[in-house]
């Protein structure tokens, strides 16, 4: 059977399964045979073949963009006639073509013999943005040649002309409002996490969006106003929470949005969403991608008194009160150059915020990808000209305030910054390009960083990173026939284009499904590193790290560089003693509380967190950062005392040793460089030349918070309140109340410890609980299920070698075993403990879940409706996030402890060791960079 046969044989499938159109064509082999038969004129299949070819093959490096650039060529040569395809055509489809091969035939065009071509193939060259060495480098060789073709090319690229010729934004936008929920709209709602593995295939992903039902009312809405955009709102919350999801926004924009290019399908951009509260920060760098719009609605305030307090309900959250009304089907209008949103004539909210000179640079380009490549581009066409680049884009906002310091995050950005015009101090609000350092991709966002990767032609990783991980986490727990076809594929792409990969595609090492957070925890190997990563908890206890769609990581692997406002910050302090019965994970949910306690909003959404952690070592502290995910916080910091953060490089630089005895460097000594680059930072610290990363004395803050350890007498539980009157305050993040509000009798269907949120001495806080238990009451007997999947394989062999691993065994009633993984995924659940694969599991809620309707205990950040558990017919599941200790305990006893019985439990155990610094860590001194700030 041809392959044309099998194509076509899929297709009948996925119309008749799934109701879908034609697969895009990524294959060379399969395009080569279509267009043997468009060259056939009596082919059978020819018309089908002219289909295909020009409307329905993927572009960018895809191995099938290789052979439609080349036939084009062909064409344009006129080795090959085509009558359907004339040479001003091919050229037309070239330019949807987005670099790579395509970009290479318009050189070999611009650049030949043949003047009217190359006169064409410049007029197509100009508006393209996406050009690597490789390609710059032909351009810089053909001008000091003096072509005169190269010349001009040159002239408009340092003009921007592919820029200034696109039109600008509408000034008026008319959208039809449709809510898609109330409350805070989890990404999962919009590309839910159990159908991961289709995010690949566009159509097909885009059938999990909320629902059918609403899909089909955004349906109705837009052939009710054809001339409108439709708005996804969410109601009374904030859009886009949890997770960093471009395949989020991809839905959103396949229902809402509009087609990029005529030639190349299911690719849309442009939508518009909104909420309440405004877009959560990673979510809203997604919009941005695909050049969308994200309006902060504020249709919601708080009733205030007469004397201007705010008026409490009896529960003591604020009542709130509706501005103006959003309900779905309200047609209003935005308008881009007021910066207001209207309904009719009468102004409802200004929304200047979405329409920065910068995000209007998105929208006009139709991505943030454009931009950033076209700054690049024309830096590189004013510089080979030895000419100043015209001020063509908004320049980046650069703000600096005489005599104020900086904050930690302040620190980092102007030490990384580039592109930079002022040699003064920048702070928060400015927008500027930075150096990124660490990159990492994660399983199930990874394919469509791949594909990213592919529609921007890049082939290799930026030589400035350094180093860049591909994680096998999120589809460790069930390696099924989805994993099997996909993993591999995503696993050689990434090794190839230069990351560490958690699987070897040759099969030299054995395969890593350690958590991703984890593993770029301990290979960031410097506390002024910025790391980004394509999942929302990328948050590490060294650096700052900040969470992003796979384009934004993709854009990362490819060009080494982000850019992004300088956030503001909210300092953390602690005072006061921790109880020895008090674990960590306590303090990090205490610390949530008494922030919203003290300023009656989230104060730490949308900015940096800057923990002074002091004495608390790197893999403890992730607990700390990982949760302000879930505090809606953009990222975190770590202030550590020298000698802690000595101990954590000296840990990290043993765990990367580990990946290196293992097989997993790469060919360019990725690990053994960040080794290097460990023993760098430690001599600084020890020499003085460059103390651990403190801020100055006199920064400034957006607010200060001081956690009194010493109000912490019970363990903390996040609880989503599920049945809350008010649907707004279900399934965040909010509401944390002590063990003992629950009286020792709710019950507890199924606990996990693991993924993320858990280090190394959580498994062994585990093992000694169980000690206890049994030397309490003669046994240790489940009356409910206890999963546990360890973050790393390091993990596991620790407590192989330190004999607590034989403890968990001898407790457990399942062990993972890699030489035989699971093919399916559980949906029942003895009460035994489960010892699991290391990876991210229930967590994750793409492969393994705990059963409908149950009451789930874990020590994961996930409370989502739908995400580790699922609603039953008769009742709504319920994630409560929780302390290891009090997960174990619960599924031991049924229900949830009283805190005698908790106490009794962890009576011994030194569950945290933690006290806060003796002093404040600040300084007056700014580390500069050995590079120039100014650098482009």
């Amino acid at each position: 059977m041809s392959l044309y046969s099998e194509y076509m044989d899929e297709i009948a499938t996925r119309k008749q399964e799934l109701g879908l159109h034609p697969k895009p064509i990524d294959s060379a082999e399969l395009l080569a045979e279509i267009i043997e038969q468009i060259k056939d004129k009596d082919n059978a299949h020819r018309k089908d073949s002219l289909h295909f070819f020009i409307y329905n093959t993927l572009p960018g490096t895809t191995s099938a963009a290789g052979v439609k650039a080349a036939f084009l060529k062909e064409i344009i040569l006129g080795e090959s006639v085509v009558e359907e395809i004339s040479s001003e055509f091919a050229f037309e489809l070239l330019s949807h073509m987005k670099g790579g091969p395509s970009v290479e035939v318009l050189l070999d065009l611009a650049l030949g013999d043949d003047a009217d071509i190359a006169a064409s193939a410049a007029e197509v060259l100009k508006t393209q943005v996406f050009l690597y060495e490789a390609d710059t480098d032909r351009l810089a060789t053909a001008y000091k040649d003096g072509n005169k073709i190269a010349i001009e090319i040159l002239e408009s690229y340092a003009n921007a002309e592919f820029f200034t010729s696109l039109p600008d934004i509408e000034e008026k936008i008319d959208v039809v409002t449709y809510i898609a929920a109330e409350g805070d709209i989890s990404t999962d709602l919009l590309s839910p996490g159990n159908q991961a593995h289709s995010r690949s295939d566009r159509e097909l992903h885009g059938k999990c969006m909320i629902s059918p039902e609403a899909q089909q009312e955004i349906q109705a809405l837009q052939q009710q106003h054809p001339d409108k955009k439709v708005m996804l709102i969410a109601e009374k919350g904030t859009m886009g929470v949890g997770s960093s999801r471009m395949s989020g926004v991809n839905n959103v924009a396949l229902w809402a949005g509009k087609q990029a290019s005529p030639y190349v399908p299911f690719v849309n951009i442009a939508p518009v969403v909104a909420g309440t509260n405004g877009i959560s920060p990673i979510f809203l760098t997604t919009v941005g991608v695909t050049g969308g719009i994200g309006l902060d609605l504020k249709n919601w305030v708080k009733k205030v008194d007469e004397n201007g307090n705010t008026v409490l309900n009896e529960n003591g959250d604020p009542v709130l009160e509706e501005k103006y009304s959003v309900a779905t089907g309200t047609v209003l209008t935005i308008n881009t150059k007021e910066k207001m949103l209207y309904q009719g004539d009468k102004a409802l909210v200004d929304v200047s915020s979405a329409f920065t000179p910068q995000k209007v640079e998105f929208m006009k380009a139709g991505g943030s990808y454009a931009i950033v490549f076209g700054k690049k581009l024309q830096n590189f066409a004013a510089e080979t000209l030895g000419i100043e680049p015209p001020l063509v884009f908004a320049p980046s906002k650069e703000i600096s305030h005489e005599g104020q310091g900086l904050t930690a995050v302040e620190k980092i950005f102007n030490k990384n910054a580039v592109g930079v015009l002022s040699d003064k101090d920048l702070h928060a609000g400015s927008d500027v390009r930075v150096k990124v350092n660490i990159v990492g991709s994660q399983d199930t966002t990874g394919l469509m960083t791949a594909q990213e990767l592919e529609s921007m032609a890049a082939t290799v990783i930026s030589p400035s990173v350094d180093g860049a991980y591909q994680s096998g986490c999120h589809t460790a727990s069930v390696w099924d026939k989805k994993a099997q076809a996909n993993i591999p594929k995503l696993m050689s792409f990434m090794n190839k284009f230069g990351l560490i990969t958690a699987r070897d595609p040759k099969g030299v090492y054995h395969a890593m499904t350690d958590v991703i957070h984890k593993v770029l925890n301990d290979i960031t190997v410097d506390d002024w590193a910025i790391i980004i990563g394509g999942d929302s908890h990328t948050r590490m206890s060294k650096g700052v790290a900040f969470g992003a769609d796979s384009g934004t990581v993709a854009l990362a692997l490819a060009t080494g560089e982000a850019s992004m406002p300088i956030p503001e910050s909210v300092k953390v302090t602690f005072k006061g003693n921790m109880k020895s019965h008090m674990d960590f994970r306590d303090v990090v949910h205490a610390t949530q509380a008494q922030m919203l306690k003290k300023f009656g909003e989230n104060v730490f959404q949308g900015r940096v967190i800057e923990v002074h952690i002091g004495t608390l070592m790197a893999d403890q502290a992730f607990t700390f950062t990982d949760w302000t995910a879930e505090m809606k916080a953009k990222a975190s910091i770590c202030i550590s005392e020298d000698e802690t953060l000595i101990k954590s490089l000296e840990l990290s630089k043993s765990r990367i040793q580990i990946m290196i005895d293992k097989g997993m460097d790469n060919e360019a000594q990725t690990l053994r460089g960040l080794i290097e680059l460990a023993d760098k930072r430690i001599h600084e610290i020890q020499s003085g030349e460059n103390p651990a990363l403190a801020p100055d004395d006199n920064a400034e803050y957006f607010a200060e918070l001081v956690v009194d350890l010493d109000q912490i007498d019970e363990p903390m539980i996040a609880d989503p309140d599920v049945n809350n009157e008010d649907v707004s305050k279900r399934y965040t993040h909010d509401t944390i109340r002590p063990v003992s509000y629950y009286k020792g009798e709710k019950t507890v269907d199924l606990g996990f410890v693991g993924s993320c949120m858990v280090h190394k001495g959580d498994m062994k806080i585990i093992s000694q609980m169980l000690k206890n238990l049994e030397e309490q009451d003669g046994k240790v007997e489940f009356k409910a299920p206890l999963v546990i999947a360890p973050p790393t394989y390091n993990i596991v062999d620790e407590l192989k070698a330190e004999g607590d691993w034989d403890v968990l065994k001898k407790y457990s009633g399942f062990e993972f075993d890699d030489d035989k993984p699971k093919g399916t995924a559980r949906t029942k659940y003895e009460n035994i403990m489960y010892l699991e694969r290391p990876g991210c599991n229930l967590c994750m809620g793409n492969q393994e879940k705990a059963e409908k309707g149950d009451t789930v205990l874990a020590t994961s950040t996930r409370l989502f409706q739908g995400r580790v558990v699922e609603d039953a017919e008769d009742k709504k599941g319920e994630s409560l996030l929780a302390s290891t200790p009090v997960v174990v305990l619960s599924t031991i006893l049924g229900r949830t402890p009283s805190i005698d019985e908790y106490k009794n439990a962890v009576r011994g155990i030194n569950l945290t060791d933690f006290a806060p610094p003796t002093e404040e860590l600040t300084s007056q001194s700014k580390y500069v960079a050995n590079v120039p700030v100014k650098s482009l």
